[in-house]
């Protein structure tokens, strides 16, 4: 119980926070820490994260640093990049799918480090073309919904350099298309999961939003009292042992036996879990 507690909260000052990386925290402790089925895990990532972000997103509403115009041209096609990426996920293995997602975590990390910050001193930018928007929103939504991340890591750079907005503003727009993305590729996800013969843990779930919601709005009332750039950094080196670790997990058995890859991967995860109940 107390890795759900401790890590919704996570998950929710992330949010609140930086805009992004809850996602890329959630499915990891769903799927080795709870012993969750790999897919069913990617589902209720986009769930919980959808959720978190519905309520993350209204203190930067109502501080007005929430650009509508970016959220429809951004996160429309999100939403159907989104469906489509969780309509292939139906064609991917579960071990694929976390060895894709540890490339994005990795991916993420060198962003973070190497991305510079965007001052919000230096104002709005020139707003690009509205297909270069769509384009990067469709893009950024296939992602979404083939490893069930928000992809706030790419959105936030994206609304900046593209949509010409100041970070903070980026970051409470990111909130909004991340809560489109992950609710249409969760819609997708129930019929990918019934196929697969998977199902969502919805107690579970319930849990994760309600502590994560506390720590979303935690996040954003110290987010105008810390160095984010600091606290990107810290997060990125955290993002790089974390993609270490699901490659050191996942890539051995698909290279060994991929068709047996996920279910090995999940008994591992339900000894744990197993073991931390008994614990308890």
């Amino acid at each position: 119980m107390w890795f759900i507690v401790i890590g919704a909260m996570i998950i929710g000052v992330t949010l609140g926070v930086l805009g992004s990386g809850g996602s890329i925290l959630t499915v990891p402790v769903l799927t080795y820490l709870l012993g969750h089925n790999s897919k069913a895990a990617i589902a209720e990532s986009l769930a919980i994260v959808g959720a978190i972000s519905i309520v993350a997103v209204f203190p930067y509403a109502r501080s007005r640093q929430v650009d509508w115009r970016s959220v429809v041209f951004f996160g429309v096609p999100g939403m159907i990049g989104t469906y489509l990426g969780a309509w292939l996920a139906g064609y991917l293995s579960g071990g694929v799918q976390l060895t894709l997602f540890a490339v994005v975590m990795l991916a993420a990390a060198w962003m973070m480090i190497r991305r510079p910050k965007q001052p919000e001193e230096r104002g709005r930018q020139k707003r690009q073309a509205l297909w270069k928007i769509g384009g990067e929103g469709l893009a950024v939504g296939i992602l979404t919904g083939l490893v069930g991340v928000g992809g706030g890591f790419l959105i936030v750079p994206a609304l900046v350099l593209l949509g010409g907005l100041p970070l903070r503003t980026a970051i409470g727009t990111s909130l909004a298309v991340i809560a489109l993305k992950s609710f249409s590729g969760f819609y997708k996800y129930l019929d990918v999961l019934e196929t697969a013969g998977a199902s969502i843990e919805w107690w579970t779930v319930a849990a994760f939003i309600f502590v994560g919601v506390i720590g979303s709005i935690t996040g954003k009332l110290i987010a105008a009292r810390i160095n984010q750039r600091a606290l990107q950094q810290a997060f990125a080196v955290f993002l790089l042992v974390m993609g270490f670790f699901v490659l050191g997990k996942e890539v051995p058995g698909l290279l060994t036996n991929p068709e047996h890859q996920t279910t090995q991967a999940t008994s591992h995860a339900e000894v744990f879990h197993n073991l931390v109940m008994k614990g308890d």
